[in-house]
């Protein structure tokens, strides 16, 4: 189109002006140059515009995906913002608990059977704070034992007691490492949370820093027993722990070792005026503990898999340092299946010894053998999974011998035996 409209104007200048009117040749000549210098001007011009129209399209683009940028800028300000603004104390605050009923036949040599039903509830109240801080509050049913927390139906329906289980700080200063301070749950590892050494109600009250690795975990509490120096036996006990865990063929293996100190020799009972097992003798009309607990423990626990079931094999060893008799202490078990989930079941036998001095026996499992160390005997669990949160199971302390040192001018260990029926409630 456009070089026909050139052509035309061309024609029209060389053909029709001429008709109208008689140039000379120079004349002609200059006309010439002339169209030809306006013919290279429009095509310059021409150009000219086609590059303006190039790089506009350019700008355009460039500005759009400016705008795209400035788009996403503001969408990741946005959730930047919201990550660093102050949570609602919906989101900071976390309760979560358990809730126990309890069915328990007792058979002692030498008495009458006893039954009871008890309940046994946990709540406990966990608030995330800023810096990596956490700070837990729980409560407990029961009385002021520190290793258990059942409270036994009856009393013509009377109000049952509520103590304080739980109340702490703690502190991640980096990701791995904590501290943590006041009244808290166990820390140290309990393979398959039995209680050769510690009972599982039992909650430690001081300090106690941690950490835990991929494959290695440390602990170290200082553990007040008596903080009050005004009364007699104050003390305080220091545990620390190590221990790795890895995967192996097969299955995983979690392995601890650890030293405990509990230098309460010649100091009166802790609670209930009782030594639980422990040896004692009198000094001026006063029982007191007959030696230091220095214990030093080995445990595992091997997880793997039979019949495409959860299997795991584990044991427990205890020694105490410093008396020459009834010193030591051991079990092991073996569990098969894990009741975490609706339709899922499991069954378990362990077998334990602890002498009389092989432990602390305010702290130990208050179930088995009656309670205290001083006892052997099996003990054979089951349960079933009504859903993750509901479970049924029984735990029957079979054959157990109480007492082998304490009765060992009388004839030995009396027989003792506990049937329980546990339904277990989590939120």
């Amino acid at each position: 189109m456009k070089a026909k409209w050139r052509i035309s104007i061309l024609m029209w200048t060389l053909g029709v002006a001429p008709a109208a009117y008689s140039v000379t040749d120079t004349e002609f000549a200059e006309l010439k140059a002339q169209l030809i210098e306006l013919s290279q001007r429009m095509n310059a011009l021409e150009e000219e515009n086609r590059q303006l129209r190039a790089q506009g399209t350019e700008t355009a683009s460039q500005l759009a995906n400016t705008q795209a940028e400035l788009v996403d800028a503001r969408s990741n300000l946005a959730v930047v913002q919201r990550e660093e603004a102050p949570a609602s104390w919906t989101d900071r605050i976390k309760i979560k608990g358990d809730f126990r009923y309890r069915y328990e036949e007792i058979k002692v040599e030498g008495q009458d059977k006893r039954d009871r039903n008890r309940i046994r509830a946990r709540p406990e109240m966990v608030v995330t704070l800023p810096q990596n801080v956490t700070v837990g509050f729980g409560l407990a049913t029961g009385s002021n034992d520190p290793v258990s927390a059942n409270q036994t139906l009856g009393g013509g329906n009377d109000s049952k007691q509520i103590n304080l289980n739980l109340a702490y700080a703690r502190w991640y200063p980096i990701e791995e490492v904590y501290l943590e301070a006041g009244k808290f749950k166990n820390p140290l590892f309990r393979p398959q949370k039995t209680g050769l050494l510690w009972d599982g109600d039992w909650t430690p009250e001081g300090l106690n820093l941690g950490w835990d690795s991929e494959h290695l975990f440390a602990t170290a509490i200082v553990n007040w027993l008596e903080s009050d120096s005004n009364v007699e036996n104050d003390e305080v006990a220091w545990l620390v722990q190590g221990g790795v865990q890895f995967d192996v063929i097969g299955g995983q293996l979690i392995a601890a070792a650890g030293y405990y100190d509990f230098p309460i020799k010649g100091n009166p009972s802790y609670f209930r005026d009782s030594f639980f097992g422990n040896s004692f003798v009198n000094v001026d009309g006063v029982d007191v503990y007959e030696f230091d607990y220095e214990l030093f423990e080995l445990s595992a626990l091997f997880k793997t898999s039979l019949f495409d079931l959860p299997l795991t094999v584990f044991a427990d060893y205890v020694q105490n340092q410093d008396p020459d008799d009834y010193n030591t202490g051991w079990l092991a078990g073996v569990q098969l299946g894990k009741a975490d989930d609706k339709g899922k079941w499991q069954f378990a036998y362990q077998f334990e010894d602890l002498e009389a001095d092989a432990a602390l026996g305010l702290l130990t499992d208050s179930n088995f053998a009656g309670g205290g160390t001083d006892g052997r005997g099996s003990r054979l669990s089951g349960a079933y999974g009504i859903n993750d949160q509901w479970t049924l199971g029984f735990t029957w302390f079979l054959d157990n011998e109480a007492g082998e040192k304490a009765f060992e001018d009388e004839g030995g260990a009396i027989n003792y035996e506990r049937f329980i029926l546990d339904t277990v409630f989590k939120y």
